[in-house]
């Protein structure tokens, strides 16, 4: 039940309560439902019975009326003339009739299979609980499912299917559109994104990139409507309007940078002349901040475009081997906006020093970012368990650690990486490579496959250059499922993992990606049910035709213990 299956809004924030913390609260929920005058408990409890057995009661009325009035309804006699048809029917009809069978159960089972392949869950068993449950009176459960806290710094998702305990995160690592994603559509004719995603993009550049004095500046106004324009050859076309309005709008040159140039030393190269641009507008809004609300409101939107120009220009330095300089404006970011950590800039600056070998510094950022009262990511958990792994992975024999027992260190890696696991199951199959790697999403799913699908993809090759460390997670990462074996109800070091998970990044990864779902789903009973009906009915149906005679007796002798029972 544990393990995982491969198949084809921001995250959950991962606070890793104990789960005697959930214990109590579940405890309070059920001294609350049970609070009340006893006649009022009494009532429900009443209406619960009834409800519960309201199917059986009418079916018990159903059979007493038959019973009461087989004389007037003549039972016995329209049962024999049903049974003199029958003796009239020859074996073509009884071919004709389990064939006919077994086409439709086989094309019912193929429909339910494409709908769960699709969905999630049983066509059949969708409509009777939406539909036929409440008109014979079956009450739906009234205990609701546990909903959790979550930091901020994400975007709730819209679409009406949506838990909220899913919330879409701003990828930290998120590539540049004109230099690599549209590159990849060029050659593979594919689209990486998704319009879901790219709308969440245009949402977060319209947070950060305006406010309520646009309307005052010419260039500002005219990029206002530009991130609401879903045509990128309109939006280039527009920015190079608002560059002819005002030379130095910053924003223009973002939006270049991102979707018009081609590589990233063209990137790298207009993001510099759009962080000169943003330092002069930065100074005199630095000034003016106190003046009014509408000077405040425009200095924090320059606060937020200063912000993303120095950390995507940190992320060029490191697409263009230059590291330590890419690690040196991290530093700086981090420095300059302290209060700003809900942007994961540590997320950055983790992946160029695990790049640059500096395992010391990178145990000193997870000393301060692994906390119980920050928002996990698989970054933090994967990174903590790599660091623990490379301590251990180059000397680690399963067939020695069976023998002799595992090592307070390499207990301490193993516990590790199951913590990992638990908080994100997806990522091993990426890193173990059993599953192949897309490009990442602007946005991602904390514990979902999406999540998994940006980590590994910068975060392998750290994996591979600790000797051992893929070893060591291909011999422990599925221990973690033992430990909880059932995952949607209760976790162990983290919250359990939240249902939502499939259907957000379903909307977040492109179609031609087999979304990875956790835990394994069951096959639901129509599934089953009509697999069987079609084989039954299929094999009835060849009987029937091969050997006649003998399914005839079978026949009559069905017919006459029909009989003596009615009788």
């Amino acid at each position: 039940r544990g393990n995982m299956a491969d198949s084809s809004s921001t995250s959950t924030s991962s606070s890793s309560y104990s789960s005697s913390d959930s214990d109590s609260s579940s405890v309070a929920l059920a001294a609350g439902n049970m609070q009340g005058p006893p006649a009022t408990r009494l009532l429900r409890r009443v209406r619960g019975i009834c409800g519960r057995s309201a199917p059986w009661f009418w079916l018990l009325v159903v059979l007493v009326l038959l019973y009461v009035f087989r004389e007037p309804l003549r039972l016995c006699e329209n049962m024999l003339a049903v049974t003199l048809f029958l003796n009239t029917l020859t074996p073509k009809f009884y071919v004709a009739l389990t064939g006919t069978s077994s086409l439709i159960s086989g094309i019912i089972l193929i429909f339910e299979w494409w709908y769960f392949r699709r969905h999630g869950t049983s066509f059949i068993e969708q409509m009777s609980v939406s539909h036929l449950r409440p008109l014979i009176g079956v009450l739906e459960s009234t205990s609701a499912a546990p909903r959790f806290a979550f930091s901020s710094g994400g975007t709730k998702p819209s679409g009406p299917d949506l838990s909220v305990e899913c919330k879409v995160w701003r990828n930290p690592l998120s590539l540049f559109r004109g230099a690599e994603y549209n590159r990849y559509t060029w050659v593979t004719g594919r689209e990486p994104l998704t319009y879901y995603d790219m709308n969440l993009s245009a949402q977060d550049h319209q947070t950060f990139f305006t406010c309520d004095t646009d309307c005052l500046r010419p260039s500002d106004a005219v990029m206002q409507k530009v991130w609401r324009e879903r045509s990128p050859p309109a939006r280039i076309k527009a920015a190079y309007q608002a560059l002819e309005l005002q030379n130095d709008c910053p924003t223009a040159y973002i939006l270049l940078a991102e979707e018009e140039a081609t590589t990233i030393f063209e990137a790298e190269k207009l993001l510099k002349q759009a962080l000169k641009a943003g330092e002069a507008v930065y100074r005199r809004s630095q000034q003016q901040q106190h003046q009014s609300p509408q000077h405040e409101a425009q200095h924090r939107r320059d606060i937020n475009v200063m912000l993303y120009i120095k950390r995507r220009l940190a992320m060029c330095a490191r697409k263009l081997g230059k590291i330590r300089e890419a690690a040196k404006l991290m530093r700086d970011i981090m420095k300059e906006f302290p209060l700003l950590s809900m942007l994961n800039i540590h997320e950055n600056l983790l992946e160029a020093l695990l790049q640059l070998q500096a395992y010391a510094d990178v145990q000193a950022i997870l000393a301060k970012y692994d906390d119980i009262s920050l928002p996990k990511s698989a970054v933090i958990c994967y990174t903590a368990a790599l660091l623990k792994a490379r301590a251990v992975s180059d000397r680690f024999s399963p067939e020695t650690a069976s023998k002799r027992g595992l090592s307070p260190a390499e207990m301490n890696a193993v516990e590790a990486i199951h913590r990992a696991v638990e908080f994100n199951p997806h990522v091993p199959k990426y890193l173990l490579e059993m599953k192949s790697l897309i490009l990442p999403p602007e946005h991602i799913l904390k514990r979902g496959d999406s999540e998994a699908v940006a980590y590994a993809f910068f975060h392998l090759q750290h994996w591979k250059r600790v000797e051992g460390a893929l070893n060591l997670l291909y011999c422990t990462w599925e221990g973690t499922f033992r430990i909880i074996p059932y995952p949607l109800e209760k976790g162990h070091l983290f919250y359990p993992y939240p249902s939502c998970t499939e259907t957000a990044d379903r909307e977040l990864l492109p179609a031609f990606h087999e979304v990875s779902v956790y835990p394994k789903k069951e096959l639901p009973f129509f599934i089953h049910f009509t697999a069987g009906l079609c084989s039954f009915t299929a094999m009835l149906a060849l009987l029937t035709h091969q050997f006649p005679e003998l399914m005839g007796i079978f026949v009559t002798a069905g017919r006459a213990a029909t009989l003596y029972m009615v009788r």
